[in-house]
């Protein structure tokens, strides 16, 4: 059993190695503007997920997933003798659609807060259906 404090540790040096290395080493041109958002790590220490955005269209994000693809093993063998396991974890990548989701929460928020202002727009004129106070207390001479 592998304790999670040194996964941890393992997959924070992972996202560190990948970061620095497609910024210095890789000289493919399908890679975009990419940044190493997380990095997970099996217990294990045998399997590594990579994740990471893209700024740009869908063919910038295509392109730069086909880089990775592409300088897999280079960035494996770069991982596996940085962290001096027995083993070189295998690396996948996977494109956070961070950014997206963001987006999308903005526009509820957004929705959310003019729906809110309409509701207070229309209670600001609005008159009680009975009673002002339902609930008046009765004189002793009704009881």
């Amino acid at each position: 059993m592998t304790d999670p404090a040194k996964v941890r540790r393992h997959a924070e040096r992972v996202r560190e190695l990948v970061a620095s290395v497609v910024r210095t080493q890789i000289k493919d041109p399908r890679l975009g503007m990419i940044t190493i958002t997380d990095a997970r790590i099996t217990a294990d220490l045998r399997d590594a997920t990579v994740f990471y955005t893209v700024l740009g269209d869908a063919a910038a994000q295509a392109g730069t997933a086909a880089a990775l693809d592409s300088a897999k093993g280079m960035l494996r063998s770069t991982v596996g003798k940085a962290l001096g396991l027995r083993h070189s974890p295998t690396l996948t990548f996977i494109h956070d659609d961070v950014q997206e989701n963001v987006k999308h929460i903005d526009d509820l928020l957004e929705k959310a807060r003019s729906a809110d202002a309409e509701v207070q727009r229309m209670a600001a004129g609005a008159a009680y259906a009975g009673d002002a106070n339902p609930y008046v207390e009765k004189d002793e001479e009704e009881q």
